[in-house]
């Protein structure tokens, strides 16, 4: 009996790698590369679906880095996405007595029972400004692969 080897990436596979993600200037937002190798389901919403795409067609061994344009991997930044939220809508979905600073990631329960996540920015008498824009909007980017198995 053979193990069956699938050749390349692609949509619904499981593929095991070494990612890193990292910003223009080189600072880092994630690195598996000095630790376990990650395993992802393409499709499943672990990686941004751009980021996915990347990895479609590469074969075991394949270890490369791709370049990204502002607003390629996670869309550009939308100016509508900066919001103000009324200070009582803000301590209904926070703990109580919870103290907030700019720069802090807020969650917020959405209709439906989903969750999303704002950056607040600043907090006024009645309201606080938030971006729900995601942090890398607009950033320009890079992410090396090294693909390590693919089921």
């Amino acid at each position: 009996m053979s193990i069956i080897d699938i050749s390349e990436v692609k949509p619904g596979s499981h593929v095991t790698l070494h990612y890193r993600l990292s910003l223009a200037d080189g600072a880092e937002v994630i690195n598996t590369f000095n630790d376990k190798p990650a395993t992802l389901l393409l499709g499943a919403g672990q990686l941004a679906p751009p980021l996915e795409d990347i990895l479609l067609g590469l074969k075991v061994g394949h270890h490369s880095t791709f370049q990204l344009t502002p607003g390629q991997a996670f869309g550009p930044r939308n100016p509508e996405l900066i919001q103000r939220v009324s200070l009582a809508t803000l301590r209904e979905n926070s703990m109580i007595g919870e103290d907030f600073s700019p720069g802090d990631l807020i969650e917020f329960n959405a209709p439906g029972g989903g969750r999303y996540a704002g950056v607040l920015k600043e907090v006024g008498e009645t309201s606080a400004l938030f971006d729900f824009n995601h942090p890398l909007a607009g950033q320009a980017l890079a992410f090396e692969v090294k693909i390590i198995g693919i089921l």
